[in-house]
């Protein structure tokens, strides 16, 4: 079988490609398949190259996924699996309405579009976020809220998702939109998501750097681990069809834990020194749009579907210290 992956030169897309082109099978659609080429696309140049160079299967495809050339070279390749990870960011797409919305929204019909003029429904699996969810005082909420998102984001994250359900409907895919929780701890350097503090305050301060945290410590959030997200990845391209059924939406578990407690557990960690470094500095834009998101989501279906959350935070940051040491 073949595979796209879009977004693939971000870290996530990074680690879904790698993850994929060591492995000679994989489960699509309740069957064991074989993977014979994996299609990498995104703007940046560099790391789809790179990825292309690591690994035999792997060919790198760069420019924007709305481009005529792009699109006509997917529906060539004509995939199995499409993993639709490409996207701006939250705090970019707020700043940006326009490039949200040719990103987050018209790449998705595009893509979509390229689709339908392929042989036959790829299993389709598009990126969400718990960020169509809003809420009051950052509650706890359940996986069947009405999601009624309050950023440019979640909005058109949201729609997407309806995009694909109403394509599964159609026959065009095989659809199944993840809404993942918020990732920490990514490595790298900052980037625009207004959730970018949530692995900033503990990357930076464990690379000897100070990290400026803009929101109170009360603050609550639905956390997963790169690792458990291309876990969740994997595991939702091997459900059947007939499993997931008509409600193609899956709100991912994750581990909930207020901001404090995040520091409180670099300092037990890594020592006090280390948690010192994170600085409080007021953000009312960022603090806008998080507040607004659920502190905890609970997860019921999901879990039933074998999607199962990280143990703790601590198991969090422990992973990103194995995997600093490491590389």
């Amino acid at each position: 079988m073949r595979i796209l992956v879009t977004g693939a030169a971000g870290f996530i897309g990074q680690m879904v490609v790698d993850a994929l082109a060591t492995r000679d099978a994989i489960l699509l659609d309740g069957a064991e398949r074989r993977i014979a080429a994996i299609l990498a696309t995104d703007i940046a140049e560099a790391p789809l190259a790179d990825l292309a160079a690591r690994h035999r299967r792997v060919h790198a495809l760069s420019g924007a996924l709305s481009s005529a050339p792009v699109l006509e070279r997917i529906v060539d390749d004509a995939p199995d699996l499409v993993i639709h990870l490409a996207a701006v960011v939250s705090g970019q797409a707020e700043a940006d309405y326009d490039l949200g919305m040719a990103v987050n929204l018209q790449s998705t019909i595009d893509l979509i579009d390229a689709c339908r003029r392929m042989p036959a429904p790829p299993v389709f699996l598009f990126s969400s976020s718990v960020a169509v969810f809003s809420c009051d005082a950052n509650d706890t909420i359940s996986e069947d809220r009405l999601p009624v998102p309050r950023s440019s984001y979640g909005t058109q994250k949201l729609m997407g998702e309806m995009l694909v359900r109403d394509a599964t409907r159609k026959g065009f895919v095989r659809g199944r939109s993840l809404r993942f929780p918020t990732i920490s701890v990514r490595p790298g350097a900052p980037n625009k998501a207004a959730s970018s503090f949530a692995s900033g305050i503990i990357r930076e301060p464990l690379a000897g750097q100070d990290a400026t945290l803009p929101v109170g410590r009360d603050l609550r959030l639905h956390l997963a681990s790169p690792d458990r997200a291309l876990t969740y990845t994997l595991h939702a391209a091997g459900l059947s069809q007939a499993t997931i059924g008509a409600e193609t939406t899956l709100t991912l578990p994750g581990v909930s834990v207020s901001v404090g407690a995040m520091i409180d557990t670099l300092s037990q960690i890594a020592g006090p020194d280390v948690a010192a470094r994170v600085k409080f500095t007021h953000d009312p834009a960022i603090e806008a749009i998080v507040a607004g998101w659920p502190g905890q989501i609970l997860t019921p279906r999901a879990e039933t579907l074998g999607f199962q959350p990280d143990t703790d935070f601590a198991g969090l940051v422990v992973a990103h210290m194995d995997r600093i040491a490491a590389d």
